[in-house]
């Protein structure tokens, strides 16, 4: 194990904190497959549980020992004041604890989804924290899998990662191609498509999980223009939260975190 103090913002050892974005970790030619970035102890332990593999940990003095104990001898471990950390960053680093991680192969559509009872599919959403929020609410409500279509946000953004306390890391993920490819894959596994969506033509949430189905994929919208017309040509079911006080729909969120509940319900 190599702990390194540095007092020098501009270190070489401390590019992928300083020179790359979120969206450049992603494409880095080395290591292969790209990075992202893990902030808090909290967040770097759950990655570490995942089987996700540290290049390097950025840390502040007194969060040293949370360090030490969670990274062993996987990776160097960079220590800085608190004003070298932010001009690194250029944010104030409040958790004290950087890594930077490996981004992991993701597995295949089929993988993911195969004994899967109740899956999420986010087609692009692009604001993160309600990316992270989400996978929270798929994780503490029972979903068995996170589907994102290619351009839904980054489920290993910074921010997402948060917002989602971790979450990312224990719920399986993949990202879904374009519909309608899509749609077979999902079919294929025996997942009933249900797409949370304002429809004349929609039934209630109740009542469609009232209905029984054995395997459920619910598809989500983005921010402002909801799901796709392709989305919605692959559901079997169009499904709507009844709403009161003449508010017609939920944020993305927050509409994830009560249809899961619901269809979790009647699962178990």
């Amino acid at each position: 194990m190599s702990v390194i103090p540095l007092d020098a913002a501009d270190d070489p050892r401390l590019a992928d904190y300083r020179d790359l974005t979120d969206v450049s970790l992603r494409r880095v030619s080395e290591p292969a497959g790209g990075l992202y970035i893990a902030e808090s102890a909290k967040v770097l332990d759950r990655a570490l549980r995942a089987g996700h593999r540290p290049r390097s940990v950025l840390v502040q003095e007194k969060f040293l020992d949370d360090a030490l104990a969670l990274v062993g001898e996987d990776a160097e471990i960079y220590v800085v004041p608190a004003e070298v950390a932010e001009q690194v960053t250029g944010y104030a680093v409040h958790r004290g604890l950087l890594a930077s991680m490996h981004r992991p192969v993701l597995a295949s559509v089929e993988e993911v989804v195969k004994d899967a009872r109740l899956v999420v599919v986010l087609e692009d959403i692009v604001d993160h924290t309600n990316i992270g929020a989400a996978f929270r609410s798929a994780a503490a409500l029972g979903a068995d899998a996170v589907l994102v279509t290619p351009r839904c946000a980054d489920p290993l953004y910074r921010r997402s990662v948060r917002v989602s306390m971790g979450t990312v890391f224990q719920v399986p993920w993949t990202r879904l191609p374009e519909w309608p490819r899509a749609k077979p894959l999902l079919q294929e596994a025996g997942l009933h498509l249900a797409a949370l969506a304002l429809s004349e033509d929609a039934v209630t949430l109740d009542a469609f999980s009232a209905a029984g189905h054995e395997r459920v994929a619910l598809l989500l919208g983005a921010e402002g223009d909801g799901l796709s017309r392709g989305a919605l040509a692959a559901a079997d079911t169009v499904v709507t939260i009844p709403m009161a006080g003449g508010v017609d729909s939920l944020n993305v969120a927050a509409a994830s975190a009560v249809a899961l509940w619901e269809l979790g319900r009647a699962l178990r």
